[in-house]
């Protein structure tokens, strides 16, 4: 077998698996990617078990067959040489990459060993915009666990309800939360939480950039995602999700309307005299004014002010600083409504005059 591949063409094509090729697994084999060339066309694929990877790749060939090729290898070698880069087989375990004047003859392992594409069955599907699919995806995953012992919160919910015909996408370690619901058209007929992994969710949004559809295919153990011509198949998590309707406060009596810039400004500047691993501030709400303040043995204090449309009474929150400019950072608005209660109760964060997207963040004790 022989193919031939335009660099460019190559090049961002081996790029795009990259993230999902093992580099460090017990099994080599997940180091390596499929080349499959038919008389239909040639697809490469890419998996490290929990996630895999499959888009068709422009090329001319002679003969069909597979290749099991090492992923980073051939990505270094393409990303260095110059013109149109030709691949042949030598044997079952040998290949020869030539571009030009340069030749690389490169061990393979045996295609028929690599790890098979799940099959979906007769699996539901929605469709929406591949834009508002990441940017659901960017306003959540943020708010997820990593390496969490609760495993189910390492990763992001995507709840499909019928009753009211949206998807609503979730994100929550356990101490801050964002949850973000859209309309969305053909939801399937029984309700679906499907848990997936943030990881996965993280590599998606690179494809959904300057895409225009996303189908989103719903399995028993898995959920395949295709945007245009790629295939982003990835495994659930398997568990049950925190209820997350129960945690949004829909009583909190105190209203503070704030400019988002310069409250992010505030609390970066407040934060950095906070303590590394907490990042604890202090918010001291009073008439029309938010006071911030932070304190660290080891170096010294930070005080700012922000005005503020509030007239209640006075109260005092501690909150971890990075969790608010986390949230403050997945808004767009000119302000920011932030919702109070005591000192111990969760607060919830929203865009002025945007009920879709909440954050939910727990203070802490100060």
């Amino acid at each position: 077998m022989k193919i031939t591949i335009a660099k460019q063409e190559f090049q961002q094509k081996l790029s795009d698996i990259q993230s999902v090729v093992e580099k460090k697994s017990t099994m080599p084999i997940l180091s390596h990617f499929l080349l499959k060339v038919t008389k239909t066309g040639s697809t490469i694929t890419a998996t490290d078990l929990e996630t895999a990877i499959r888009e068709p790749v422009q090329a001319t060939a002679q003969g069909e067959g597979s290749l099991c090729i090492p992923a980073r290898k051939l990505f270094e070698i393409v990303r260095e040489i110059d013109g149109d880069i030709t691949i042949e087989t030598e044997d079952s375990q040998w290949i020869r990459v030539k571009a030009g004047p340069s030749s690389f003859r490169i061990a393979c392992l045996p295609a028929e060993d690599y790890p098979l594409w799940p099959d979906m069955g007769s699996s539901e599907q929605i469709e929406l915009a591949a834009s508002e699919l990441a940017m659901m995806i960017e306003k959540t995953v943020y708010s997820s666990g990593e390496s969490d012992t609760r495993y189910t919160l390492n990763g992001i919910l995507f709840h499909l309800d019928p009753s009211k015909s949206d998807l609503t996408v979730v994100g929550t370690d356990g101490h801050r939360m964002a949850v973000i619901s859209m309309a969305v058209s053909a939801v399937p007929t029984e309700e679906k939480k499907l848990i997936v992994q943030r990881k996965a969710a993280s590599d998606l949004e690179r494809f959904l950039a300057g895409a225009d559809k996303a189908k989103i295919f719903l399995g028993k153990n898995h959920v395949l995602f295709q945007i245009g011509e790629v295939e982003f198949l990835t495994r659930l998590i398997e568990g049950s999700y925190p209820n997350y309707s129960q945690v949004i406060p829909a009583a909190n009596e105190k209203k503070v309307v704030l400019a988002r810039d310069a409250f992010i400004k505030a609390l970066r500047r407040v934060s950095i005299m906070s303590k590394e691993r907490s990042h604890a501030i202090r918010l001291d709400a009073g008439e029309n004014l938010i006071t911030l303040n932070s304190s660290n043995p080891d170096l010294g204090e930070a005080r700012d002010e922000v005005a503020a449309n509030y007239s209640g009474e006075s109260l005092s929150l501690g909150f971890n600083a990075r969790y608010l400019i986390d949230a403050l950072n997945a808004m767009e608005s000119e302000n920011v409504l932030f919702e109070l209660q005591d000192p111990l109760s969760p607060t919830l964060l929203r865009p002025e005059g945007g009920p879709d997207y909440r954050c939910v963040i727990m203070p802490m004790r100060i």
